[in-house]
């Protein structure tokens, strides 16, 4: 089965599409994002065109950002809605008139609230992780909390070829218990794994709509769950620590700044991702300042 989209192949063509639309296009790295002028994105919710122009540049540079953006709540999840149906978060609060509306709202009264101080890709604990997220800033430090994104496609790539040939055909487990429940009391957290079983997917998975290889493992992964077999394990310590170095080896690629993009909020501002082919890690270097943050997350599909 083909995977690749219809018109993304090449990145003239979607220059050239989103010209057409009357957007501009400034890459912000050599690796990843670009930052789009002269669009409104509660417009762009009612002009199927320009979506699927947005579209294209988001497949080409994995995370896109919008400066002054006039944009309500409806207009958020209205625009976020036509790329997926949107998902609730579990832990995270969301909007009670806009279900959909994950509020990630950080006070001086939160000091200790670091889930996102971590190279992840959203929920990627679930069995159908998210398409992408759409996070709009609505209010934010005038200095610190930023948001970085790494290119999980060129972290693959990059990688050297003996490393690619020991994880092909490797999966790994993702969990919602160790991270966000960790703080829990335990029958609460007991009570969230049930709910959500470490889910299972493949350290090297294939991104649906570009056919690319993307490094898929992050802070919410516990273990490899098919590693020990005779061709990994002769002894022990093959296994352990052999296995946890290697994971670890691989979850710290994301750190590596030739695959980053730095992004400094303002209110106004919106950040579009693929959440199958980046992850992304929140510095949270400003308390005691408010930060509020309101994200749509996108359903996905299963990974492979």
């Amino acid at each position: 089965m083909n995977h690749v989209r219809d018109g993304i192949t090449t990145a003239n063509q979607i220059a050239a599409a989103a010209i057409i639309r009357n957007v501009q296009v400034k890459p912000l790295t050599c690796a990843i994002g670009a930052e789009l002028s002269g669009v409104q994105l509660g417009a762009a919710a009612q002009d199927a065109a320009l979506r699927e122009a947005i579209r294209d540049l988001l497949l080409s540079h994995k995370v896109l950002f919008f400066r002054d953006q006039d944009l309500s709540r409806s207009d958020h999840i209205a625009f976020a809605r036509h790329f997926g149906a949107l998902e609730d978060h579990p832990v995270a609060g969301s909007d009670p008139d806009h279900p959909g509306l994950v509020r990630i709202y950080k006070t001086p009264d939160t000091p200790n609230d670091r889930y996102e101080n971590a190279w992840h890709s959203d929920a990627s604990w679930r069995e159908i992780p998210p398409m992408g997220c759409v996070l709009h800033c609505v209010e934010c430090p005038e200095v610190g909390g930023d948001t970085m994104w790494a290119n999980m496609v060129l972290a693959y790539e990059r990688l050297p070829e003996d490393i690619k040939t020991r994880i092909a055909g490797l999966r790994a487990r993702h969990s919602i218990e160790a991270s966000f429940g960790a703080a829990m009391p335990l029958e609460k957290r007991l009570a969230l794994r049930a709910q959500f079983p470490d889910a299972e997917h493949p350290v090297v998975r294939t991104h649906p709509e570009t056919g690319e290889k993307i490094l898929y493992v992050n802070a919410f992964t516990t273990h490899f769950t098919n590693y020990h077999t005779d061709a990994n394990v002769r002894f022990g310590q093959d296994y352990a620590p052999g296995a946890s170095q290697l994971l670890h080896y691989l979850i710290a690629q994301a750190q590596a700044p030739e695959y980053q993009v730095r992004w400094r909020w303002q209110p106004g501002s919106v950040a579009f991702w693929d959440n199958r082919s980046t992850q992304h890690y929140a510095v949270m270097d400003y308390p005691p300042c408010h930060r509020k943050m309101e994200r749509a997350g996108i359903m996905g599909d299963a990974t492979y």
